[in-house]
């Protein structure tokens, strides 16, 4: 028997210990790693719809060829087996009641005839008919529950919005060792435990938790497999696991009784998210809540190389985007993302031969753009997207028919046709990636636009050990800026950038300037990655009225000059100086022009420009139709002052000749089969570059060439930059440029190897000397 002073003296120990675990082992207040000053996002409460009682109960799910997550052939849980839907009398109507009771905000549209493929089973429901205001399939009116003539053939299926119910629990039950139809969570997380890891972020080590009737809840580890970690690090964006100390989570787990969910889960480590899952069996907690003897799971994931965690003490200081470029890009990787709007998502291309080109989209499946994804040090793929959705690629079509299994290294282990041709660039495949949770969505806002798109600038940074909002100087603010600032914020490309804000009234508290100095080369994440001033602000005029804004969108243009078209008509012509004014008069002729007769001739490289609109947008000229400028010369507007660079380098890089093209019409000379073109110039018609559509610009007009007349004979290097002043927003602007190798004897002149920028491989770009230290940069 214990003394009676005994019980105060082991509660005293037990509360030091107590607060020592509290020290080690501090839980994480902000489960998505931001810092304190960050409001809490409010959580809307989800309160499933009241069912008359005779209603049968159904379960609804998402299934077969799957491009991404909310579509998918509908398939129903009904006395204890899963069937399938008949496309008959099915409308939109129909499709906005399954989305809807499968938590999605709305229906986008519905595919008849098994485009998802065919089911199995039962096929549940025939002839449906619903008004789009049911609370569930099973109320709609139909055949009745299993009576149908149709078969898996007729198999429907459905697209939702991506955007979810707020609150909706969307783990929904898999048909597996458990009966019971109710059992859902409606979140999961990884929860940082050890002190040292809930100071960065990313969170990539702690508790999985599950959210389930309104707690969080941990999962006992009895059953668990390095399968569902590899699932769990996917989905919130880590290519992959890693072993963690579990001695000291043990330790813990002794002295913070955990509280845990009911089910185990059954993953094969190829769902992109832990809903796609089955429910394992139940698990027989006993009173002590020790699972068994097992422990909370936990798993610790791997960060992918530009998303290593950082303390969150305070914001990371400016540094030079090209150090971080160089590092990622010391060995050139075989697969890489384009056109895409924010980190994590673009079109797939892959190099092969020292050629970069893209995938044909047949069999493109989530899984495959699962090994993209990875492969790049992102997480499990979101979507697989097809069509050309983030733009046409340039050059070959490497990949057609890939299948792969999920655990290769990189898709070019991946299965695929080799025979299989004659895909084209509408074809070109895509992915959009998990990606950690940064929080720097949190550390930019838009404020006093129209609409969430547009806004005056405000950014978040810590002064005097706070955190205050305040605006960002306009000075020198322009389109690579703004596209940082939408691709940080989600919002897409930038479609203008602001150097005046004064009819956007934003937070009048966060009008003094907290950043100046901003210029981005385009790629980074966020608007601090930039170079800056740091905490030495300048800033002439001020923030307020004067403050940096930005307008996004979710599509833009992509122009490609078309390589082959310039090889092919390269030639040289001497032409007498009195033919020669109009060019003269706009700066088309070299500076020693101006000491020529007019009886004298000028050499000029003639060529022809076949520009393409390979992205989601038409391409516009920056200036309104107002304010474009008449040459009277030409009798022709300028939409804008400077559309391309001619520039003829020596083999070290140097210039030695250049030409420049203004703008004088934007329209479509021509478009590919089935589109339209929209834009014309006669009669002062309207400017731009439809989509799938090209304007050329035919050798034999006025200052489509570059004087050479003092140039001697020798090798060069022929270079064309289209939009170089970047005045118009593009969704890539690494294929504006375009190289050629020039050879010139005095008498004939020949253009080969014409490519155009990133569509070789490193190697391949280094034959051409001289080149890689003359790149084209922005201001």
């Amino acid at each position: 028997m214990l003394a009676p002073w005994s019980l105060p003296y082991c509660f005293t120990i037990l509360l030091g210990l107590l607060k020592l675990c509290r020290a080690q082992y501090e839980q994480l207040g902000y489960p998505h790693g931001y810092p304190q000053g960050y409001p809490e996002p409010e959580q809307e409460q989800y309160t499933a719809p009241e069912l008359p009682p005779d209603t049968p109960r159904i379960q609804l799910r998402l299934a077969g060829d799957k491009r991404k997550h909310n579509e998918g052939r509908v398939e129903v849980f009904y006395d204890g087996e899963w069937g399938t839907v008949c496309d008959d009398d099915f409308s939109i109507h129909s499709a906005q009641v399954v989305c809807r009771e499968l938590g999605y905000l709305e229906a986008v549209s519905w595919s008849p005839s098994s485009k998802y493929g065919k089911g199995e089973g039962r096929i549940w429901f025939d002839n449906v008919q619903c008004t789009g205001k049911e609370k569930t399939l099973a109320l709609c009116m139909s055949n009745g529950i299993g009576v149908s003539d149709c078969k898996h053939t007729e198999d429907v299926g459905v697209v939702c919005s991506d955007k979810r119910i707020p609150g909706f629990k969307f783990i929904n039950t898999m048909a597996n060792n458990v009966e019971s139809l109710n059992i859902q969570v409606e979140d999961v997380r990884i929860r940082a435990i050890l002190s040292s890891y809930r100071k960065r972020v990313p969170v990539t080590e702690g508790y999985v938790e599950v959210k389930d009737g309104g707690k969080w809840k941990q999962i006992c580890d009895a059953e668990w497999t390095k399968h569902n970690s590899r699932v769990i690090c996917g989905m919130f964006g880590f290519p992959g696991e890693r072993k963690y100390n579990a001695r000291v989570y043990k330790m813990f787990a002794r002295r913070r009784k955990p509280n845990y969910w009911d089910y185990s889960v059954n993953c094969t480590g190829n769902e992109a998210h832990l809903s796609s899952c089955k429910l394992g069996h139940a698990v027989a907690a006993k009173a002590n809540s020790t699972c068994g003897g097992g422990t909370p799971v936990v798993v610790s994931c791997v960060p992918g190389r530009a998303f290593s965690p950082t303390p969150m003490t305070g914001f990371r200081k400016a540094f030079r985007q090209e150090v971080v470029i160089s590092l990622l890009f010391l060995q050139q990787p075989l697969v890489r993302l384009r056109g895409g709007a924010i980190v994590g998502e673009g079109r797939v291309e892959v190099l092969k031969n020292g050629e970069w080109g893209t995938i044909c989209d047949d069999n493109w499946s989530l899984l495959s753009a699962t090994v993209v994804c990875r492969e790049l040090g992102f997480g499990s793929a979101k979507e697989a997207l097809s069509g050309g959705r983030l733009g046409q690629g340039m050059g070959p079509v490497h990949m057609n028919e890939v299948k792969c299994s999920g655990f290769e290294k990189s898709v070019t282990e991946c299965f695929f046709n080799k025979e299989s041709l004659g895909c084209s660039h509408e074809e070109d495949a895509a992915v959009t990636c998990n990606v950690p949770a940064m929080g720097f969505q949190e550390r930019l806002r838009l404020s006093g636009g129209r609409n969430p798109y547009e806004g005056r600038v405000e950014a978040l940074v810590e002064r005097n050990g706070s955190l205050v909002w305040g605006t960002v100087c306009s000075d020198g603010w322009g389109t690579m800026e703004a596209m940082v600032v939408c691709r940080q914020l989600g919002l897409g490309f930038a479609s203008n950038a602001f150097q005046e804000t004064w009819y956007w009234p934003g937070e009048v508290s966060a009008d003094p300037v907290v950043m100046s100095g901003v210029r981005c080369s385009g790629t980074e994440m966020s608007l601090s990655h930039c170079l800056h001033h740091g905490a030495h602000l300048t800033c002439p005029k001020g923030g307020g009225r004067n403050a940096a804004g930005v307008s996004c969108s979710e599509t833009a243009p992509d122009l490609v000059l078309s390589p082959q078209v310039v090889e092919q008509t390269t030639y040289m012509e001497d032409r007498p100086m009195f033919m020669l004014q109009c060019a003269y008069e706009e700066n088309c002729l070299s500076t020693t022009s101006s000491k020529t007769p007019a009886n004298s001739y000028r050499r000029l490289l003639r060529f022809s420009s076949q520009i393409h609109n390979n992205g989601q947008s038409d391409f516009r000229p920056k200036a309104g139709r107002h304010s474009w400028v008449w040459h009277d010369c030409h009798r022709h507007y300028h939409s804008m002052e400077v559309f391309t660079h001619y520039d003829l380098l020596s083999l070290n890089g140097t210039k030695v000749a250049e030409g420049h093209k203004a703008s004088f019409c934007l329209e479509d000379t021509d478009c590919e089969e089935g589109i339209e073109k929209r834009y014309e110039c006669a009669n002062f018609g309207e400017q731009g570059i439809t989509v799938g559509c090209w304007d050329t610009y035919r050798h034999d007009i006025d200052c489509q060439w570059i004087d050479i007349t003092d140039i001697k004979p020798g090798d060069y290097i022929f270079q064309v930059f289209i939009n170089p002043n970047y005045e118009v927003p593009e969704s890539d602007y690494s294929n504006n440029l375009m190289k050629c190798r020039c050879r010139y004897d005095g008498h004939r002149i020949w253009m080969y190897s014409c490519h155009n920028g990133g569509s070789l491989s490193t190697e391949t770009e280094e034959s051409f000397p001289g080149l890689l230290n003359n790149q084209v940069t922005h201001r």
